[in-house]
């Protein structure tokens, strides 16, 4: 399956809950979502009966259209997730949260992350002094994560960093606002994650 490129905040709209899809209209309250909490269509009002099934699949396509990625690109998530000790679900949360599209987003310096895979794509951001664009790179603890030089006073980024340093930052990452960098301190606990998705579920529907 392709990376969905249609208008988000329909699909925001499909799942009834924000997932932080929008940058500045979501930042400033008037998104979709907010205006129209109810799936989009001529029968988008009506109450639906949603298997179990239906239920577990809806979680796992939140977690695909919130971080951005594809249906291969998230299995094999889900299969590494499913390989290191712990808690599976936990482990996903932390494999798709330290992806370096994630992290610029994170760190504030896109107010999207569909603005931070971009970011990467076009080689505005440099992990150690070294450009990666590559969007799926595993950022470690103690990784420098910085926009190029030449990009710092991007309108679009310094607009970012204006509006999330207003919201507040990811606590598991250390900024420098003025310098344009941050630092993965550590990895995020599960509970500091405060996103829309239920990955017990998710697990449920690739253990069938």
């Amino acid at each position: 399956m392709a990376r969905y490129r249609g208008p988000v905040e329909k699909i925001e709209r499909r799942f009834g809950v924000s997932l932080a899809l929008k940058g500045e209209r979501r930042l400033a309250g008037k998104s979709a979502i907010d205006k129209r909490p109810y799936a989009p269509g001529q029968h988008g009002q009506r109450r639906k009966k949603v298997s179990d099934y239906g239920l577990q699949l809806n979680e796992k396509q939140k977690a695909k259209f919130m971080y951005g990625i594809s249906e291969k690109q998230f299995r094999t998530l889900f299969q590494e997730a499913n390989r290191r000790s712990g808690n599976t679900g936990t482990n996903l949360i932390t494999l798709l949260e330290t992806r370096l599209d994630n992290i610029v987003y994170r760190m504030g310096f896109a107010t999207t992350r569909r603005f931070g895979r971009q970011l990467v794509n076009h080689g505005h951001v440099l992990v150690d002094g070294k450009r990666v664009d590559i969007p799926s790179y595993k950022v470690k603890v103690g990784q420098k994560v910085e926009i190029r030089e030449k990009s710092k006073t991007n309108p679009q980024i310094v607009r970012a960093i204006e509006l999330t340093s207003q919201t507040g930052l990811a606590s598991w990452v250390d900024i420098d606002t003025a310098k344009v960098f941050g630092i993965l301190t550590r990895l995020p606990e599960r509970e500091e994650v405060v996103i829309p998705v239920e990955e017990r579920l998710i697990v449920e529907l690739y253990s069938k």
